[in-house]
């Protein structure tokens, strides 16, 4: 205890003498001291705004028990939406299951509305959750049953969109606050433009058409307002959907994206915003004059030849005929000395042309080599080795 209390560390309760019995003597005593302040009793840490009642109703984390246990349609479908934003990996062995117990719970025209504005909210307002909700949104329009005259998922969907998307100037105009939430909407309408898959009637899979034209006029309403939130939305935008959506108008014979392409350098010229957005504007534009990074690919490669490649003889070994002048392959004799210095097996006894070893067990030349140093360089190595291990000790 005396040595513990001058090296400062306060003695614990908890820190017991271990003591050894062997016999009539005792050993000595052997001190186990704790020097971590965690305690197995400190609560657990949960990161802001995560629910800790929430894995209750997931046994084993996964979402096993369906619709039982759940007072409302809407509990159901929030847990799982929750369940799916902590753990974004269990989407496909569990997205099947939830789908069918929708199918057996969603029978109403409200509750497919319900259904909708629940995806949409988790969606718009919770960070990072758009592309999850898209692709959680192109599932249930192929799979929900339910069909009523009102619309299917899909089409009630897209006028729950409509209805945030005629709003498009006034957001982009309106505070703080506005601003965020629309963007948000913006971003989930791009991740819904690339995974909402519609088949058509002879089987061919395509993109929404209403969607692509919607996201021209959302950037036309974010370029009409260039603030730095608006801006730093259409860079977003851009980047996320620029290949696609050129490759569609390009397609229907529009020059859409190189007036994007403008209004964006006019921006860089004329708009008050930050020098950091226009930065990003301008790494966009870059981006884009790259194909959007895009590599396509090149023809394969083709055999190198002296005619085809100026560097063919660059890495060819140099060889020497008996007279002892060098020759490489570049010479116009290479192959007839190259045979003649193969044809001397004086000088390669024990190798084969390619550096194989073909000495064998008690060859008489490799045993005639003395193993043992030069004393001169057995000096020399002793010498280095000490002067190395006074070196790792300073």
């Amino acid at each position: 205890s005396e040595h513990l209390q001058k090296t400062g560390i306060a003695s614990r309760s908890e820190d017991k003498v271990s003591v050894l019995d062997s016999g009539p003597e005792m050993a000595e005593p052997q001190l186990a001291v704790a020097t971590s302040k965690l305690s197995v009793k400190a609560p657990e840490f949960y990161p802001s705004g995560y629910n800790q009642n929430f894995n209750q109703n997931f046994p084993d984390s996964s979402f096993e028990d369906r619709y039982d246990g759940y007072l409302t349609l809407a509990e159901y479908v929030q847990d799982f939406l929750n369940h799916l934003t902590e753990q974004p990996g269990c989407f496909e062995t569990e997205i099947e299951q939830f789908a069918e117990a929708l199918n057996g719970c969603v029978t109403t025209d409200e509750a497919l509305q319900e259904l909708v504005e629940l995806i949409y909210q988790q969606a718009t307002s919770v960070p990072n959750f758009s592309y999850m909700g898209a692709r959680l949104c192109n599932y249930l329009s192929h799979h929900l049953t339910i069909s009523p005259q009102s619309g299917n998922f899909r089409q009630l969907l897209l006028q729950r969109c409509r209805t945030e998307y005629e709003n498009r100037d006034e957001a982009t105009k309106g505070d703080e606050t506005t601003k965020t939430q629309f963007h948000s909407f913006v971003l989930f309408l791009a991740e819904l433009y690339l995974n909402l898959e519609i088949k058509g009637t002879r089987g061919q899979v395509t993109r929404a058409e209403i969607l692509q034209e919607g996201l021209r006029e959302l950037l036309n309403a974010l370029f009409s307002n260039p603030v730095d939130s608006n801006l730093i939305c259409a860079v977003k935008l851009l980047k996320l959907t620029g290949s696609v959506l050129e490759d569609a108008w390009k397609k229907k014979g529009k020059n859409d994206m190189e007036e994007m392409i403008q209004r964006i350098e006019n921006v860089v010229l004329d708009a008050n915003c930050s020098r950091d957005v226009k930065h990003m504007l301008l790494k966009l534009v870059e981006l884009r004059s790259s194909n959007w990074g895009r590599v396509h690919g090149t023809t394969p490669p083709t055999e190198a030849t002296p005619e085809n490649d100026p560097n063919y003889f660059m890495n060819e070994p140099t060889f020497y005929t008996s007279d002892g002048v060098p020759f490489t392959a570049a010479d116009p004799d290479y192959q007839e000395k190259y045979q003649e210095l193969l044809e001397r097996e004086d000088l390669f006894p024990y190798y084969e042309e390619n550096g194989a070893d073909l000495s064998g067990p008690g060859d008489l030349y490799f045993d005639e080599i003395d193993d043992e140093m030069d004393p001169e360089i057995e000096e020399a190595y002793e010498k280095f080795c000490l002067e190395s291990e006074h070196k790792r000790k300073q």
